[in-house]
């Protein structure tokens, strides 16, 4: 794995890359923000994943997610959990059930980072709720159109569902995910360097990542 992280480790350092080796993050949701954002992070070196999502991949989630048509029917987190190991040897533990009120602490209280990517305002309410009473840190991926941001928990307000179809015929462009992705995980890298927290919006429209 070493041999494979060589660029990564020049760049961020050996103190850095151990702490991104070990370092558990639960990832709710294995969608365009989630299969995007694991696939990344495993290749930077992150190593320990606990995937949370109950869906099977389809037909049209391959152009903005990281599937392929053979995988089609498979279970999301499962198929995260063998790209990932054959990648770069990370270790992905799927939950395959929905995350609420009942089950939210078993599968996110001892994460050491939790990444919020669900498409629907209820099931992130429920992990910035567990997270904000739980003092657990917290960054929240959101996409709408050609617009998304990166908000840490301290600074998130629960979107409302507005969207009148069904959320997989959304318009979505695919640089807007892989822009957020990109913000999303350099967040998270300078977060495990520093403790740094900072926000931003993404818009592609006029090509702009500011903070906010």
């Amino acid at each position: 794995m070493a041999d494979m992280l060589v660029h990564e480790k020049a760049y961020r350092g050996e103190a850095l890359m151990r702490k991104m080796t070990v370092l558990k993050i639960a990832v709710c949701g294995a969608g365009a923000v989630g299969s995007n954002l694991v696939d990344n992070l495993s290749r930077q070196g992150y190593g320990s994943f606990t995937v949370i999502d109950f869906d099977r991949v389809e037909k049209h989630n391959i152009p903005t997610q990281v599937w392929n048509s053979r995988e089609c029917g498979m279970y999301k987190a499962a198929v995260l959990k063998n790209r990932v190991y054959l990648s770069s040897g990370g270790v992905v533990t799927e939950v395959l059930h929905r995350l609420d009120d009942k089950n939210v602490k078993k599968y996110l209280g001892d994460a050491g980072l939790v990444v919020d990517g669900f498409d629907n305002s209820a099931s992130r309410k429920v992990v910035a709720d567990f997270c904000h009473a739980a003092g657990k840190d917290c960054l929240h991926v959101g996409l709408a159109k050609d617009y998304a941001e990166v908000v840490w928990n301290e600074r998130y307000r629960v979107p409302r569902d507005v969207v009148a179809q069904d959320v997989c015929e959304y318009p979505m462009a695919r640089n807007t995910i892989l822009l957020a992705v990109a913000v999303a995980s350099e967040v998270i890298t300078r977060y495990v360097a520093t403790g740094d927290k900072r926000d931003y919006a993404i818009t592609l429209g006029d090509f702009k990542v500011e903070t906010i």
